[in-house]
């Protein structure tokens, strides 16, 4: 998958789309805490990744795109699913059992910060340069921020939902590292729809060995949750992520980490009440100050390759 370099100007459209894909993965924690109120766990993410993936084949053979020819890209497809799919989502939705949407969302920021420090490690021309290594420390102390002292004093299930969508970040930059070039020369829609059927390989045998096979019985509200993740937040998402990627960049794309966050938290207020405490504030603003200075430190990103969120193309 290529990425292309980074632009300075947005066109309105460009703009416009920012907005709608962060209103789409910004929605997508709203929409797991309300799927989980019949759901499990597993149900919820093995749906979405499920219909994500065949909604994508239908755009792919629809538009008569090329396919892989290389049984390798079966493995990549496979650890692709894995990273960027099956364990990010099964992290955050677990997750959000136990903590707020909004945090989730401020957590989950996080990945472009660990996508910074694993390239790093990774590839020698993503080297820490003063300024990616400052926005990484501001950064942290942000994540740290939002986790809260409470944290620091016991652990309970509100730490562990905390240090799942953490990990789900984690899971994000490893497969924006990977995807760097696992899946060069792929069209966008294709590599979509190939990580999303890797995903659902892994999760949708554990969903049907915990949870069952799914009755559907769900009240509407639960139906159109699940039917969004799938249809919105991934398959959806991932068609106006490219389309952003390449009309303004992967720098100017990086900007929807700031953008989603707020929506969330805005939607877990409107419909459930949720109230952040002040220290989630306090670690989003550093977060965001951390960002920012990420954004504008020069480098090669690995945007294109990686998910958020809810999420590198971290579908969240």
């Amino acid at each position: 998958m290529s990425t292309r370099p980074s632009q300075t100007r947005i066109s309105r459209l460009a703009w416009l789309l920012l907005g709608a894909l962060a209103l789409i993965w910004g929605t997508s924690f709203l929409s797991n805490r309300a799927a989980l109120a019949e759901a499990g766990v597993l149900t919820v993410v093995g749906l979405r990744v499920l219909g994500g993936a065949i909604l994508l084949w239908f755009w792919v053979l629809a538009r008569h795109l090329p396919l892989p020819r290389d049984p390798r890209y079966i493995l990549r497809f496979l650890i692709m699913g894995a990273l960027n799919n099956a364990i990010p989502f099964s992290l955050i939705v677990w997750g959000q059992k136990h903590i707020d949407s909004g945090l989730a969302a401020i957590l989950n920021a996080s990945t472009a910060v660990f996508a910074v420090v694993i390239a790093a490690l990774v590839f020698a021309d993503e080297k820490l340069t003063f300024n990616k290594a400052a926005g990484v420390a501001i950064g942290f102390l942000g994540v740290i921020l939002a986790i809260g002292p409470e944290a620091l004093t016991g652990f309970s299930l509100a730490s562990a939902g905390q240090l799942a969508v953490i990990g789900a970040s984690i899971a994000y930059g490893f497969a924006g590292a990977y995807a760097r070039r696992a899946i060069r020369g792929l069209s966008p829609e294709v590599a979509a729809a190939g990580m999303l059927t890797g995903g659902a390989v892994w999760i949708v045998p554990m969903m049907l060995y915990v949870d069952g096979v799914p009755g559907f019985d769900w009240s509407a509200s639960v139906l159109a949750s699940i039917g969004w993740l799938a249809f919105g937040c991934s398959a959806l998402a991932y068609l106006v992520y490219y389309r952003i990627l390449a009309m303004a960049g992967a720098g100017n794309l990086s900007l929807v980490t700031l953008l989603i966050p707020p929506v969330a938290i805005i939607a877990g207020w409107a419909v459930y009440a949720e109230q952040l405490a002040w220290n989630a504030w306090a670690g989003f603003a550093v977060l965001a100050a951390g960002l920012v200075l990420l954004n504008r430190a020069p480098r090669q990103s690995i945007a294109a390759g990686a998910k958020s969120g809810d999420g590198g193309a971290d579908a969240r």
